[in-house]
């Protein structure tokens, strides 16, 4: 069916953020329905530039030919904990699959925080989604995607399939990291998966100069302790490390996902991760 007479919703929030003042600011927004965005919080006193944001859903989740975009921009020297609610439901959507860009441009000594709760994909659910990420030198970032796999009748019919594509590049577009995953969800379920009997699946990037990066082992036990299998590698051409997460379920993810992320917070900015409820 050709775009122009497709229903699915066509939408893109902006976030950009500048340090100024001595802290940084939420001075660009444009947050379209279903997006919907809290005030910024100030969770550490003692790094008055380092804010935090929950980005939120207002729909429901994603629906049968949606293209919904996330842009977010790091001015020089900003520092942004980006986060969800909640898991947000991909809901059937097989002949026409939802779509969730992610668009992420970190400046010269910026940080951000990225690590949404993991996407639910309901039976029937038809998934792609990419994650663009761009540095400039001296950028820092945590940055996760994540999926798993519900039946709320119990019945164990599964989603119809996902794409997941990963590029990082530096800003005169050198090309670091490229990757792509594609899995039916027939697949993913059935007795002889490339999962084993893992029904959930994250992974996280965690990028900047090598002297600030945590150590890779101590972030492994950390996801592991959760319940998760955890496998910890450097990424190509020195562009950080990157993470692998399975799980029995999506609950058990986010877990492992938060822990995983919380000893990456603290190598990157010094702090301890302060509680964030949802």
């Amino acid at each position: 069916m050709p775009d122009d007479i497709q229903t699915g919703r066509r939408a893109t929030a902006r976030l950009g953020f500048v340090r100024g003042g001595g802290t940084s600011v939420l001075a660009d927004q444009h947050v379209p329905y279903p997006f919907h965005i809290t005030k910024p919080f100030r969770l550490y006193p003692q790094r008055p530039e380092l804010i935090t944001l929950y980005l939120q859903s207002a729909s429901g989740g994603l629906y049968r030919g949606d293209r919904l975009g996330l842009d977010i921009a790091m001015g020089p020297g900003s520092a942004a904990h980006v986060t969800t609610q909640a898991a947000t439901v991909v809901h059937r959507s097989a002949d026409r699959p939802a779509r969730q860009d992610t668009r992420i441009r970190v400046a010269a000594d910026a940080f951000l925080h990225c690590v949404p709760d993991p996407l639910i994909l309901f039976p029937g659910a038809a998934l792609s989604a990419t994650t663009q990420i761009t540095l400039e030198p001296g950028a820092r970032a945590v940055v996760s995607e994540s999926i798993a796999c519900h039946d709320p009748e119990g019945r164990g019919r599964p989603f119809d399939r996902v794409e997941l594509g990963l590029g990082i590049e530096t800003a005169a577009g050198a090309v670091l990291v490229r990757e792509r995953a594609r899995i039916a969800g027939a697949e993913f379920d059935a007795p002889d998966s490339p999962l084993g009997p893992w029904r959930a699946y994250g992974a996280m990037v965690i990028l900047g100069p090598a002297p600030c990066l945590p150590d890779p082992g101590d972030v492994q036990a950390a996801a592991d302790r959760t319940g998760c299998r955890a496998g910890l590698s450097p990424l190509p051409n020195a562009a950080g490390l990157g993470l692998r997460l399975l799980a029995p379920d999506g609950g058990t993810l986010a877990a492992g996902l938060e822990a995983a992320a919380g000893r990456a917070f603290a190598a990157l900015t010094g702090l301890a991760p302060a509680r964030r409820r949802k």
